[in-house]
Formats: structure tokens, sequence, C-alpha cells
């Protein structure tokens, strides 16, 4: 609406502008008539004028007298102009200044929506990593196999097994679950017990959920302690521990040993490791005696198993709880020791933050930052 007016008002300034000068421009000066009359005039003529009426005689403007009028119309109307063009340029600034911050409110509008939305999908994934992974635990389903080797020695026999999601029912347990096969990695038949890599899943958990599993099978997760004891106990079988990491500077290592089980509940799930081999170190079992975790029972912050009593001294710190200490985390701890690879886990913008141990894997004396891992177990027979 300003910038309307304003336009309208130059637009008249202009045409009052080119209509004076056209008037003024087409008067002819007074000394020029005189001048003409003089140098024409005959006695006769003379005569002539003299009977014409006062009233008629053609009254003329002096030459300074119009030009002084002239200059001061042709002023007036370029104040008139400026004026104007001011008040244009103030009015298309405030507009602008109003848009600029109509656009700033929207865009913190906009801010703010994502900020909730991000939030929202943090709570539906912490809602869903916090329920069971069962698959209608307690109804009756046609398994695919014992495990992912039974499955690729059954299976794989007739056809190419894919790696993805199947449903298996172990020995020993009351009913079949689902779990992530990997069927193609080192000759298949791989069980994958615990997956990490985006920092979305939190695994500050409680003993319950280490111990009926959480995440999402096709992401991250933890598979559960109940489920791998029911897999590595059978009667007919002997398993394998592999563990895969990547640094944050995509290299890779990995340590396997060649037998794993765990002892029951009542016995809080003690590890049981063979023979190490591999290039990122055996931190299972550390540097010193009491670094190694080999044969100690699994902890969370709210059940303590890690046998610091009344406390064990890292470097020089004393340390009550080593769940509490890797940020409520669950472990074989013992004496805290050097692995954890249920460590907190985060990517803060670019850079990536973790408390996944594995410290026996080292450049330069120092513990390499890992940005991935996995645990995969297989029966050690395997063909």
């Amino acid at each position: 609406m300003i910038q309307s007016r304003a336009s309208s008002l130059i637009f008249l300034s202009v045409i009052c502008f080119i209509w004076a000068d056209a008037v003024f421009g087409n008067a002819k000066p007074c000394s020029t008539m005189n001048t003409s009359l003089t140098s024409t005039d005959s006695p006769a003529t003379k005569n002539q004028t003299a009977d014409i009426p006062q009233e008629k005689k053609q009254c003329c403007m002096p030459c300074d007298f119009q030009a002084k009028v002239m200059r001061e119309e042709k002023h007036y109307m370029c104040r008139n102009l400026q004026t104007s063009l001011v008040e244009y340029a103030r009015s298309t600034k405030k507009m602008i200044r109003n848009m600029m911050d109509d656009h700033q409110s929207s865009l913190d509008y906009l801010s703010n929506q994502v900020n909730e939305l991000m939030s929202r999908i943090m709570l539906l994934n912490n809602d869903i990593s916090r329920r069971p992974m069962d698959v209608f635990p307690h109804r009756a389903i046609q398994s695919h196999g014992l495990d992912c080797s039974d499955i690729k020695d059954t299976i794989g026999t007739v056809t190419k097994t894919p790696s993805g999601l199947y449903i298996i029912h172990p020995e020993g347990s009351s009913y079949p679950f689902e779990v992530l096969c990997e069927m193609d990695f080192r000759g298949g038949g791989w069980t994958v017990i615990q997956k990490r890599s985006e920092g979305i899943v939190e695994f500050q958990k409680t003993w319950s959920d280490y111990l009926d599993g959480f995440g999402d099978l096709s992401g991250e997760f933890w598979l559960g302690l109940r489920k791998v004891f029911h897999i590595v106990n059978q009667k007919t079988a002997s398993f394998m521990l592999y563990v895969g990491l990547e640094s944050e500077d995509d290299t890779y290592a990995y340590a396997s040993y060649d037998s794993f089980w765990l002892e029951d509940e009542a016995c809080s799930f003690k590890i049981h490791l063979g023979r190490y081999s591999g290039n990122a170190g055996d931190a299972f079992r550390g540097l010193k005696k009491e670094d190694n975790q080999n044969s100690f029972p699994f902890s969370t912050f709210d059940v303590d198993n890690d046998g610091c009593v009344p406390a064990c001294t890292l470097g020089e710190q004393p340390i009550k709880s080593c769940s509490n200490f890797s940020e409520k985390t669950g472990w074989w701890f013992s004496q805290c020791g050097l692995a954890n690879l249920n460590g907190v886990h985060r990517f803060t913008g670019r850079m990536l933050e973790t408390g996944i141990r594995w410290d026996t894997w080292t450049v330069g004396g120092k513990p390499i930052k890992i940005k991935s891992v996995s645990m995969k177990i297989r029966r050690t027979y395997f063909r």
C-alpha cells in the first residue's frame, strides 16, 4: 500500500513538472513582442492601436519575472519529487525489514518443529528398544532350525541361503525367537548376538533388559543373555565367538575365540572363552591378571557382579561399580577390564564420542576409537 502511494505521488510530480515546463516554455518574452511591434508599426498602425480599448490590450510578463517564476516552480516540483523519493526509500526499507522479520519468525518456527520431531523420534526409538524382541513366544511357530549354523547346514545344502532374519528354536528353549543370520561372511552360519553402528539404540539398560534383549534386529541390538545361553548350551553343538571391529577411519580388526559358552542365570551368565586368534588383541583377558574378564559374571548398574568390593582401582581412581563408571552399561566386568563392547556410543554432529572399548587394539600405544562392532557366534564343527 505504501509502495503504491509513493509510486502515484512520483508519477503526479513528474506529470506536473512536464506540464509546467511546456507551458512556460511556450510563453514568449515580453521584450521580443515589444521589439516586434516597434519595428513594424507605422503611423497608421499606431492610430489603430490607439483605438483598441484598454481592456483588450495584451498584457505582457517581464522576462526576468517569468524566469524567476519558472525557477521557483521547478524548484518546488524538484522538492516534491525528492520528498517523494525519500518517503519511497523509507517505506521500502521498512517493508524489507518487516519481510525479514517475518522470514526469521518462520525459520524459528520451523526449527522448533524439527527439534520437536527429533525428540519424538528419540522417544519412539527408546520405547521400541524397551520392548522384548520375542516373536510370539507363546504361540506355536514353525522355526527354520536350531540356530543359523543348523539352518545353513540343512537349507543351504538344497539352495543358497541368504543373510537375513530367521526364526530359530534351540534345544532347551521353551519358545522360538527371531535372530539375524549372516550367511555370506566367512562361510556363513553366523548368529549375530550384538551389533552397533549408528549409536541410535541406547545400551544404558537394566538387568531385565539385558536378559531379554533390546533394539532392532535390522539395525542395532543386543540379542539377550537368555537367548544366547540357549543357543551356545545345546548338547549337540559347541560354539565359537567372532568380534568384528571398525575404527572411525574405516580400519578393520577382529578377535576370534575357538570356544564360547555361558553359565546359566543362577550364575549370572559367567562367560567362558577358548583360545584367541586375530589382530585386535585379546582384550577379554587383558594385559595383566587383574584385567582378565574371562570366567566373570555379567553386570549391570542395578545387578552388580563386577567384584569391586569395596572398590576397584582404575589407574589411581577408586571405582565402586564398573557399570556405573561405564555410564550404566552392561558387560562382563572384572576390575572394569579392557573390553566393553556395550559402552555408550554416540555421534555429536560429525564427532564420534564412544565408550566402546577394546583397549588391546591400539596405535602408538593408545586405544583406537571404535565406530562399529558386532559379535557373532557359530558352531565349531561347521563345514
